[in-house]
């Protein structure tokens, strides 16, 4: 059996990330923040342990690996789906808000990916999946530090995989476009569909769909240091 953990796997493509990692058979723990209840019914409704984790913290996170390879007996899978944004002037973006962001975003990612390579290194194998965005590619006005931080990303995936193909472990990046989860609920009706008017398919992505794409790169051993779309068209 496949193993894997999912960070940040009670958000919304988190979520389904876990429940399509459990569907094909992975033995998977996920790291969640606050969400206690969703942890939990997600647990008993796959299968899946939850861990509460600190995101942008290296020594959580370091606990968070040694956790999940100590109940799963072997860590093949780690995806990091954590993320927050904040939408505004580039002029208004606090401190606080740049440090949470950056922290939840990028340094969690690199945290989690430090604490889990050699565990990967020891088997010889191993795949990592980074949740970036169509703005780490693009840019986006008002989302300039979220745009930031998802650029970081997709650079780290870049990096680490031409640094840990010689050893069998891919790393690859899924960069989602608009995704119908908690994180465009501050949109209004009509600002969502204005969105999906640019979408050449003409709405949003399903948190699923980013979840296939998720699925797909850890089934290959060859694919490694690329940037999957799964945006619709928005941005080619």
């Amino acid at each position: 059996m496949k193993t894997a953990l999912v960070i940040g796997g009670s958000g919304g493509i988190g979520e389904a990330v876990v429940r399509t990692l459990c569907a094909d058979g992975y033995g998977v723990v996920f790291t969640y923040c606050s969400a206690d209840r969703k942890a939990r019914e997600l647990s008993l409704e796959t299968g899946a342990q939850a861990i509460c984790c600190t995101l942008a913290d290296a020594r959580a996170a370091s606990l968070a690996v040694a956790e999940s390879v100590k109940l799963l007996g072997s860590l093949y899978l780690l995806v990091n789906c954590a993320g927050v944004s904040e939408w505004g002037l580039f002029d208004s973006i606090t401190d606080a808000q740049w440090e949470n962001m950056r922290g939840v975003n990028l340094d969690g990612v690199f945290y989690a990916c430090r604490a889990a390579v050699p565990h990967m290194l020891h088997q010889k194998s191993g795949s990592i999946i980074n949740i970036g965005s169509v703005w780490g590619e693009t840019g986006a006005s008002c989302e300039v530090a979220y745009s930031a931080t998802k650029a970081g990303v997709i650079g780290l995936t870049k990096a680490l995989a031409k640094e840990l193909a010689p050893s069998g472990i891919t790393v690859n990046c899924v960069s989602p476009g608009a995704v119908e989860t908690p994180m465009m609920a501050r949109f209004s009706a009509e600002e969502i569909a204005a969105l999906c008017e640019e979408i050449p398919v003409g709405r949003m992505a399903k948190p699923s769909e980013i979840a296939d794409a998720v699925l797909f790169l850890a089934r290959s051993a060859y694919i490694t240091g690329q940037v999957l779309a799964v945006n619709g068209g928005l941005y080619i």
